[in-house]
């Protein structure tokens, strides 16, 4: 009898057949474009089952399969396909369950770019009517159900306020009413938060975050069932075309092989910088919900085993000269967007929401001048600290 090893122990174990011949430890990247057969048989049966069979690789490619079949298992799902990034993954996961004049419910603070393409796209283009909600309410939610209303899309925690939803009373809800659900997942990633066991059809990555995890990849990923993910595989993943190439799957193999370790040191880290930037005077609030203080920090433990490395704070001023001086002098906190690489990182959401949203989109994501979601990586905890308290001291 066959012991089913632990999760981690897959990741870093290739059942690889490709390589058997010469011993290769690693798989090989198959950096090709097209596959050939050796008769009109083997073509048509190879079409016969297109979703599955290596054709062309804007639809297959074993590389990429290879790495699919091992984020499937992490995340507990019978399938996944990985996308050129994760705004494709996102948009194809969306525009699977939705059809002109539909109507969705999503979070009012969720990830910008997909805001975007919910206001932007597709309602003017498709007439996808949208219910933004704060996504701790479920009364609120439940109140938002109408009769077209085909998807509720969570972000859970949300990327930038860390809001959390109670994945398994939304999802109860959504199966009442033949709603569809979809959560990106990127923040908590699989090893902390497991949501396709919970109900959730359809789970989201961008594996540019802390799967990819050395800033070197632009990917995501849909998991779910095999059913879901072959039509999608049929449609919006081959149709729109956003492929993931074979050697950016194979950065994203080499990084899934430590992603268990990455998340244990970038939580350990961020929990130290969380703890003391709570108690200082210069940090009007901060929100991690590794905190015990955390206003969900009893949910947060319930559904998900860790925290990552994401914090979010506000500055005790709102003097802009003051903000910027304080940002400016972090010395090994990288100034930039994104997160979840092997780097610190810190970000203003104003400097690209004061551009990108109206004054009513800002107020409705609760965002100030004074926010900073900084990125904890894996450098020294201790030297994290010391250059967030000399950029402190100056303002």
């Amino acid at each position: 009898m066959n012991k089913e090893h632990n999760f981690v122990t897959d990741l870093i174990h290739d059942s690889n057949k490709e390589g058997e011949a010469y011993g290769a430890v690693v798989p090989p990247i198959y950096q090709n474009s097209l596959f050939t057969f050796s008769s009109w048989a083997a073509l048509e049966q190879a079409f016969q089952d297109k979703v599955n069979s290596h054709i062309y690789t804007r639809g297959n490619n074993p590389t990429v399969t290879f790495v699919e079949k091992k984020i499937a298992k992490l995340a507990k799902g019978e399938k996944s396909k990985l996308f050129a990034s994760g705004m494709a993954a996102v948009s194809s996961g969306i525009l699977h369950f939705m059809n002109n004049g539909d109507h969705m419910i999503t979070l009012k603070n969720i990830y910008g770019p997909a805001h975007s393409l919910l206001n932007n796209f597709m309602l003017p283009k498709m007439g996808v009517e949208v219910t933004y909600v704060s996504g701790n309410d479920i009364e609120e939610i439940k109140n938002s159900i109408q009769p077209n209303t085909k998807l509720i899309y969570l972000e859970s925690p949300t990327s930038v306020t860390f809001i959390i939803q109670d994945i398994e009373k939304i999802v109860e809800i959504a199966k009442k009413n033949n709603i569809a659900t979809v959560i990106d997942n990127s923040w908590a990633t699989p090893i902390f938060q497991k949501t396709l066991p919970m109900g959730i059809d359809l789970e989201v990555h961008s594996c540019s975050k802390y799967l990819g995890g050395h800033s070197d990849i632009i990917a995501g990923a849909l998991i779910g069932s095999t059913d879901v993910i072959n039509s999608i595989a049929g449609c919006e993943y081959e149709l729109l075309g956003a492929k993931l190439s074979p050697h950016e799957a194979s950065l994203l193999l080499r990084s899934l092989r430590t992603l268990d370790i990455r998340m244990a040191k970038h939580q350990s880290n961020a929990l130290f910088i969380a703890e003391f930037l709570e108690k200082h005077e210069k940090i009007k609030n901060i929100t991690y919900p590794g905190l015990k203080s955390f206003n969900q920090h009893e949910l947060a433990c319930k559904q998900m085993s860790g925290f990552s490395g994401l914090i979010s704070f506000q500055l005790n001023t709102n003097d802009l000269t003051q903000i910027i001086k304080f940002f400016d002098s972090l010395k090994l906190f990288q100034k930039g967007v994104s997160w979840g690489g092997h780097e610190s990182l810190i970000y203003a959401p104003a400097i690209s929401c004061i551009r990108e949203l109206t004054e009513e989109q800002i107020n409705m994501m609760g965002i100030t001048l004074g926010d900073m979601r900084i990125s904890i990586g894996l450098e020294d905890k201790h030297d994290l600290l010391d250059d967030l308290i000399q950029a402190l001291d100056l303002i």
